[in-house]
């Protein structure tokens, strides 16, 4: 659920080789070193003992004192584990660094599993910011994709309780669980005057990233939904299908994709960059640049349009800023996240994992798109219905109540081609004549209310009309059959 642009030891065979964290494995040894020398001098004599701290972590000195404190004098007995994990969380949160984590053990298990394998939960990557949880992007086919979960929502509660102040990784522990139970959300959403209120059945979210398609003349559509373990093998094996397929134009679907491994995107780009031009560069703290370069056996010999949008975050901008400058490959859409940073991962023997932000990384040119996001190279927006709000089908909506909801579902039915008279957010008779009408046309139950079936009929039809008027496809295919035909 939670995926960032990661860099892992290549002891696991996997990942781009990261720095050893020894700062706070140091700091424990210290305070282990410190209660052991204590106890040697308390037994055997009263012999000065001199610390064996080193003078530059002198100033931890508070933090051993209250650990000491809190250990021997708090009222109650208190969890020795949890006040380590305790000091730090406290580190990190200092940092004010959404992208920076401890996670226990059940947390580090969670955000393997979001990397390396299939989960259960309702598939949405998710960060903190600014003391809230916000939605990078769901995850194309989930549960929270079906319901509605926009980027840049805000998750304000999970069953009812409050998750403000969480990090990240705290929240995804509460919003996953077992395959068929269900979750209530509380959501904010920028345009929208109340919070929305989502129940969503958890599933299996699935590892596969890659989805291939044959559009009209020649022109192939693959969306890479984020980048896993194995993304650019599937890409690939997608790519060479379509090929047997006469694709004569490529359509690289990037939009929704919150991002995830840092090698599989420098691998994914250099698929499309001819040999030896940049990919990206990455910036430690002192300014040393790390720069990493295609390494492309054989350039793709047909034209290429990349779509983005703002769900588009950190892995896939680096895709899309890296094919955009060094191979001139057009992107369209809207702007995307905006995530420029790069994060190093580290488990302890314990099971307990470490993440923090490493560097910075920097398109080919050498920008930095941290909270600025990619333009496109062509604007293009989505129907205005496509972002209406989610509408669950276990609420009734009916004749006298008003609210967002009824307002939604008034867009929604004229969008269907049935006129709910003013879209003011008022069941009126109109609204329930709209409805009576869409549920004759389906063969629904004509109660005149929206509940249920009605409901998740409404959105399916909106759905499938999104899909039939994506403006962002339709535009990356006109922009590709001229490159087709000159």
């Amino acid at each position: 659920m939670e995926e960032e642009n990661q860099k892992q030891p290549k002891e696991a065979g996997k990942f781009i080789k990261m720095k050893k964290f020894t700062f706070i494995m140091g700091i424990f040894l210290v305070i282990f070193l410190t209660a052991g020398i204590t106890t040697i001098a308390l037994t055997f004599g009263d012999e000065k003992v001199e610390s064996l701290a080193p003078d530059k972590h002198a100033e931890f000195e508070k933090l051993y004192s209250t650990y000491d404190k809190i250990k021997d004098d708090y009222y109650e007995e208190v969890d020795e584990e949890k006040l380590v994990d305790g000091a730090i969380n406290g580190m990190i949160k200092s940092l004010d660094d959404p992208y920076s984590a401890y996670m226990d053990k059940k947390e580090a298990s969670s955000f393997h599993e979001s990397i390396s394998s299939s989960f259960e939960g309702i598939g949405a990557e998710i960060q903190e910011q600014d003391g809230q949880i916000m939605v990078v992007s769901p995850i194309k086919g989930s549960p929270a994709e079906k319901a509605g979960v926009k980027p840049n929502d805000i998750i304000l509660s999970v069953d009812g309780k409050s998750v403000e102040g969480l990090s990240s990784s705290e929240a995804v522990l509460k919003i996953r669980g077992e395959k068929g139970t269900k979750v209530d959300l509380s959501i904010s959403r920028a345009g929208e005057s109340e919070p929305m209120k989502l129940t969503i059945k958890r599933d299996t979210i699935p590892i596969e990233t890659v989805y291939a398609e044959m559009l009209d003349d020649g022109v192939a559509k693959i969306q890479v939904t984020s980048f896993s373990e194995h993304t650019v093998q599937e890409l690939k094996t997608a790519l060479e299908e379509m090929s047997k397929k006469d694709m004569k134009g490529l359509v690289l679907d990037l939009r929704g994709n919150p991002g995830g491994l840092l090698d599989q995107a420098i691998e994914m780009a250099s698929l499309f960059i001819p040999n030896g031009k940049v990919v990206l560069q990455v910036e430690d703290r002192s300014g040393k640049k790390d720069v990493y370069k295609s390494e492309n056996d054989g350039e793709l010999k047909i034209p290429v349009v990349v779509l983005i949008d703002d769900g588009s975050a950190s892995a896939s901008e680096i895709v899309a800023a890296a094919v955009s400058e060094s191979a001139d490959i057009p992107l369209i859409g809207v702007k995307s996240f905006g995530k420029g940073t790069v994060q190093t991962a580290q488990d302890f023997e314990d099971g307990s994992n470490f993440k923090y932000t490493a560097a910075k990384w920097l398109t080919p040119e050498g920008n930095w798109i941290h909270k600025k996001g990619i333009k496109p190279d062509i604007n293009v927006k989505l129907p205005d219905y496509a972002s209406l709000p989610y509408i669950s089908p276990d609420k009734e909506l009916k004749a006298s109540d008003s609210s967002s909801e009824v307002k939604a579902a008034e867009e929604m039915l004229k969008e269907a081609g049935h006129d709910p008279g003013k879209i003011d957010g008022f069941f009126d008779e109109a609204t329930k004549n709209a409805v009576t009408a869409f549920q004759r046309e389906q063969k629904i139950k004509e109660t005149g209310t929206i509940k249920d079936d009605t409901t998740v009929k409404l959105m399916q039809v909106i759905q499938e009309k999104i899909l039939k008027n994506d403006t962002q496809v339709k535009k990356a295919v006109e922009v590709l059959k001229k490159e087709i035909n000159k």
